[in-house]
């Protein structure tokens, strides 16, 4: 409080200070903010979907020092409104098409609620069991509803955890994979050199980051070429041929990464073909489904994951497609005791006794969730997903994301039809890869670039772009929760509209030549 000028002889129990956490007043605030909150939703398709702001402009509308004294929560909302939704690209928008959604719920928004409200740090059962027994409970729900073996449940040999995201996941499980194969190789840190990671060049670039940050050096992380041949998923045979090559070259097969659902294209790897080929050669393979992982909860979608069983982990996002707010991750491990050998550390506060302990032989083993990831605190994330789960239902989940899928495959319709556009590569899921046709395949980019721009720049929509194979593509990622037929519609006409334009200028420049 010193640093505010404030001590406490200056502080007396009818000071804001104690009104927090006041019954009455955490109430009454709360349901303030809950209904700003409510009104954003109810007025959301009135802002522009990408933010307009230039770099920079929250400085100017913001002082530059912290207030000195407390101010009400009425002008902290005014200031919301004037400086902070500006600033905002609208991800809950129903015309918000960019990227991969971040689902949000109001049972998400509920959960997270509840997180928050206790508020507990829950890195080790003692610290809150409810918190530990959780999350173990709901990650073998997920599980469940995925279909996967039981070597990756707790009911069986396994077992999960939640992490912020997929990109948490990778660095875990790349450090488990480090570790165990230097103790192979002796020990030593001096043979980290000899190690190499394998994925698509479609694979998200989180795993590079991941690969690097773990120490393994940039030269040895191979980005394996995909092409429309194969629908940019990744090739058995350039993946083994590859590894072949490195055991020639002295060097030692680390891990191999297979995407369901890449960020591009929504391509599916092989995870069958590919989990043979890295049980053979000794990789650890890792299934990134953060996108298309839920959707497999659906009987027509789980042959996705077919071969599951022969991976050594498996990570999806259900704050990308499951209703559920961010942030929420979730890993599965076949041998948990690699990740925990890996991440874990002793300390004597830290100590893990349950009560039971000092009276019976008999209290379970309890698990440390510290050790199954990189910081030491954590939320109580297993709250927001039980949640989520429980209010909508497994058939409601599946009902969610089905809709989504309906109308993906509806705009991939239509848009084929138009034959100025064509679609780039076939829809797996709920994401369509399409492009603008140009007279001249040298002008393709330059001519759908213009096109994303026109549509961004119109502030009625989002669309984010991908190269595939040299080609500019316009992604229309159709699942943020909002989202009706009518969107998708209304996205079609602005899609015409400035399709128009742009053919009709090109005309003239052609023209004009």
């Amino acid at each position: 409080m010193g640093s505010f000028g404030l001590s406490a002889n200056n502080i007396t129990h009818g000071s804001s200070f104690s009104a927090d956490l006041e019954p009455k007043n955490f109430s009454d605030e709360s349901k303030a903010v809950i209904d700003f909150i409510a009104d954003y939703y109810k007025n959301i398709e009135k802002y522009p979907v990408q933010s307009k702001v230039e770099p920079g402009y929250l400085s100017a509308r913001l002082t530059d020092t912290a207030p000195h004294s407390p101010e009400s929560l009425e002008d902290i909302l005014k200031d919301v409104t004037d400086c902070i939704l500006p600033g905002l690209t609208h991800w809950q928008s129903p015309n918000f098409f960019g990227y991969f959604q971040a689902n949000a719920s109001t049972a998400g928004f509920l959960g997270e609620m509840l997180c928050s409200g206790f508020n507990v740090v829950g890195f080790n059962w003692l610290a809150s069991p409810v918190a530990t027994e959780l999350e173990s409970i709901v990650m073998d729900w997920m599980g469940k509803m995925l279909k996967l073996p039981s070597s990756f449940l707790f009911s069986g040999t396994g077992g999960g955890v939640l992490h912020g995201s997929t990109c948490e996941s990778l660095v875990c499980t790349l450090a488990a994979a480090r570790d165990k194969a230097l103790e192979k190789l002796g020990g030593g840190f001096d043979n980290i050199t000899k190690l190499v990671v394998y994925a698509s060049d479609q694979t998200h670039f989180a795993l590079q980051k991941s690969a690097k940050l773990i120490g393994i050096p940039p030269a040895n992380f191979r980005p394996l070429r995909t092409s429309f041949s194969t629908e940019f998923s990744l090739s058995p045979d350039t993946v083994r041929a590859a590894i072949e090559d490195d055991i020639k070259s002295g060097y030692v097969p680390l891990y191999l990464c297979a995407t369901v659902g890449t960020t591009g294209a929504g391509a599916v790897d092989p995870i069958e073909e590919l989990g043979k080929i890295a049980n053979e050669y000794k990789l650890w393979l890792h299934i990134d489904a953060a996108y298309a992982g839920s959707a497999c909860i659906c009987p027509e979608y789980r042959h996705y994951l077919n071969g599951v069983e022969l991976a050594d982990s498996i990570s999806l996002n259900p704050h990308k497609w499951f209703l559920t707010n961010m942030d929420c991750g979730c890993l599965w491990v076949k041998h948990p005791r690699f990740l925990v050998d890996s991440l874990s550390t002793k300390s004597d506060i830290m100590r893990n006794r349950s009560p039971a302990s000092n009276t019976s032989t008999n209290a379970a083993p309890v698990i440390d969730y510290k050790d199954w990831q990189i910081a030491l605190s954590r939320r109580f994330k297993a709250l927001k997903l039980w949640t989520v789960i429980r209010k909508h239902g497994y058939s409601g989940l599946m009902y969610h994301i089905r809709s989504d899928v309906s109308m993906a495959k509806r705009f991939e319709a239509i848009v084929a039809k138009d034959e100025r556009f064509e679609i780039v590569v076939p829809r797996k899921f709920a994401l369509v890869c399409f492009r603008l046709k140009p007279k001249r395949e040298s002008e393709g980019s330059e001519l759908n670039r213009k096109l994303v721009d026109a549509l961004n720049g119109s502030g009625r929509t989002f669309l984010t772009q991908a190269m595939l194979g040299g080609v500019y593509v316009i992604r229309c990622s159709i699942g943020t929760t909002l989202t009706q037929d009518r969107h998708v519609d209304d996205l079609w006409k602005l899609i015409q509209e400035k399709a128009d334009r742009l053919l009709s200028l090109q005309e003239l420049e052609h023209a004009s030549r």
